[in-house]
Order: C-alpha cells, then structure tokens, then sequence
C-alpha cells in the first residue's frame, strides 16, 4: 500500500512543485472559485502541498521517488522565495500582499517544522534568509480571534527553530488563549464559539502540538500544557476513526470541507507518531485512511485536464467551497499523507489489515462502546 500512496503523493504534489520550480505557477494554476482569491493561491498551493509531503521528504534513505520529489520541492521553494522569479511569493516592495499570507506562512513554516533539513538545512544561506525574511514580514498581520492565532505561533515557532529568535511573548499568549478554547472530549473552539467542522483537524491540533513542544523547556507554559494537548490529541483520534464509514465517505459537515481527505490530518499526524490510541490499531488506521484517500479522489472530475484540484469534497463540486477556496487551497488534502514519512519497514505498514470501528459495527461485530473523555 506504501506504494499506492506515494504514486497518489506525486500525482497530488508534481503539478504544483514543478510547475513552481519552472517558474510557470502563476501561469498554469488555475485560480478555480473567486477570482479575488489569485493573489493567494500560488502560495496556498506551494506552502500546503509541502506541509503533507514533508515527513516523506524528511526520511533517510535512497528511495528514487523520495529523492526526485526533494530534488523539484527544493527548487520549488528557490523560486518561490526568489524576487527575481516570475513566481516570487513573498512580499513586493509595495507590502500589499493579503493577511491569507499569513495562513499558508504559517502552513510553510509547518513544512520547514517536518523536514528541517530537507526543505531548510540543504538550501543555499542566500535562500535561508529570504525564507526568514519572508516569515518576519508576516508579522505586519494582526490575527483574528480564532484559529488564527496558530498561524502566527507557528510562524514564531520556525522563526525559533531555525533563527534562534522569536516573539515568545507572543507564543506565550498563544498557547494560554488555545488553551482557554478547550471545550472538552478533546476539542477545541475556534475562537469564542465552537463549531462542528474540522478545524481541529485542518489547524487546530496539528499546529498546537508541534508547537507546544517545540518552547518545551522554553517556556513554562509548554511544560505545563504538553501532556493535556496530547491527551486531547488521542481522544480526537478515535473520535475520527469512528466517523470513517464502512466506505470511506465521512460526514461532509461545516467550512473547507473541499480539502478533502485533509479532513484527517489529525489522525494522520498521530499514525506519523507511532502514538495512535490503544483502542485503535495501526493497521486499521491504515486501511480506515486509505479508504478516505480513495473516496475523495478517485471519483472522476476530481482534477483538471491539466492535473490540478478541482474544487469540490467527491469529484468536481464547486458549490461545497466557500468565497475563500480557491486551487491552491485544496492541496492541503496532502496531509492525509503524512505516515509516508514512517519507513516501509514500520508497523502503520507492515501491520495485518483489519476493519475500522464503523465496519466492524455496522457488520454486526460486537464492538467495545465509545466514550467522553470526562476532562477538558
């Protein structure tokens, strides 16, 4: 099956990366939705593709197809970050970029966060610097009060990482708000209200957590939360493996439900951590997200003529995506993807297949109840 997902990977990723690395984005990519949305989209595809693919690119070892996606993401990211290509994304002279930068900065950073060496360490000095110079300029957008808030943890996180300075008080409030917005059974709001959609998935807890612990030992807040967040984290987990259909479909409820299988990047990210809960299998897992991969994008009319996204949850429906959707916001669909960064030789992998909760009880199996977690 590892095979099957990195062909599905490249199929996903080429037409943005390499199109990126000739300098052709903004020429082929079509905006798809409100056509405000085409001084955002370019990076929206860049910075989403390379946070799904990036634990793939991150392993050590001599895979051909590992090593040709770095090769063109590497050289994506030099022609994104270059002012003098006809694909430069970040800010002109004139600073009059939208606060969506913000968004996929933060979901850039993130990628940088996955693989440091690949997508960071291996690139020319000159290279580095516009990368951080392009993530202090961010700092001109004031976030909403919601999940936002994360995009610009995140961007100091990296910021962090690979500069060695950063905004703490900024990350300190950050991590204090996200943890006011805990509602319970492992959610949290977006903001001060709480919604059903997947933003727990899509932001909230993949960027929380990797940032948590990157500041711990740094700040005493991270010491403090580490431990909660990951709880919350598995209980989340198993709440997404139940809502997976005997057929792979889920419950196509609230905003961005066009990111598709990205729908599950939570429960992806833990499968990547070996920390899946001890309720769930590794090799249910898997067959529980190979189905979702297979329901929303095997139906026909997903991609264009030209191989890029089209808008739409199973297939080509341009109704699902809000005023902000536009081509590139798609792609962070790749995060369903995430376990390609185990090696082969890992359990997610080699473990026997077995059926996922909902096929074993609606099968008629005699399956252990699900329950709250009781705790915020």
């Amino acid at each position: 099956m590892r095979k099957q997902w990195i062909a599905r990977i490249e199929v996903l990723s080429k037409p943005v990366l390499s199109a990126l690395a000739q300098g052709k984005l903004r020429k082929i990519l079509p905006v798809g939705g409100d056509k405000e949305r085409a001084n955002c989209t370019h990076l929206e595809a860049m910075a989403r593709t390379l946070t799904g693919i990036a634990p793939f690119l991150a392993l050590q070892d001599n895979d051909p197809a590992r090593m040709a996606l770095t090769e063109i993401a590497q050289k994506a990211i030099m022609s994104a970050m270059s002012p003098d290509s006809p694909d430069y994304l970040g800010f002109h002279a004139d600073k009059h970029l939208s606060s969506q930068t913000l968004v996929d900065a933060a979901f850039f950073a993130h990628a940088l966060l996955r693989a440091p060496e690949r997508l960071f360490g291996e690139l020319q000095p000159q290279v580095q610097m516009q990368i951080l110079s392009f993530l202090r300029d961010t700092r001109c957008f004031i976030p909403p009060w919601n999940n936002w808030l994360l995009f610009t943890g995140m961007v100091e996180a990296a910021l962090w990482k690979f500069s060695g300075e950063c905004d703490l008080v900024r990350v300190d409030f950050i991590m204090r708000q996200m943890e006011d917005w805990a509602v319970g059974d492992g959610f949290y709001s977006d903001g001060e209200c709480f919604a059903l959609d997947y933003y727990n998935s899509f932001v909230i807890h993949p960027m929380f957590l990797d940032i948590v612990e990157l500041f711990k030992g740094v700040l005493p807040v991270a010491d403090k939360l580490c431990s909660k967040v990951h709880n919350r984290m598995i209980r989340l987990c198993e709440i997404q493996e139940r809502i997976i259909a005997p057929d792979g479909s889920f419950p196509a409820i609230g905003r961005s439900i066009t990111y598709r299988c990205g729908a599950f990047q939570l429960l992806a990210q833990m499968a990547l951590r070996d920390e899946l809960p001890k309720t769930l299998s590794r090799g249910a897992v898997r067959e529980a997200l190979n189905a979702v991969i297979k329901r929303t994008l095997d139906t026909p009319e997903t991609f264009s003529e030209t191989g890029f996204l089209n808008i739409g949850l199973c297939g080509n429906q341009p109704n699902l995506g809000e005023h902000y959707i536009s081509t590139g916001s798609l792609y962070l669909a790749t995060t369903a993807f995430l376990p390609l960064g185990l090696p082969d030789t890992a359990g997610f992998w080699t473990d026997p297949a077995t059926s996922w909760s909902a096929q074993r009880i609606w099968s008629g199996q005699n399956v252990m109840r699900d329950h709250a977690s009781g705790e915020k």
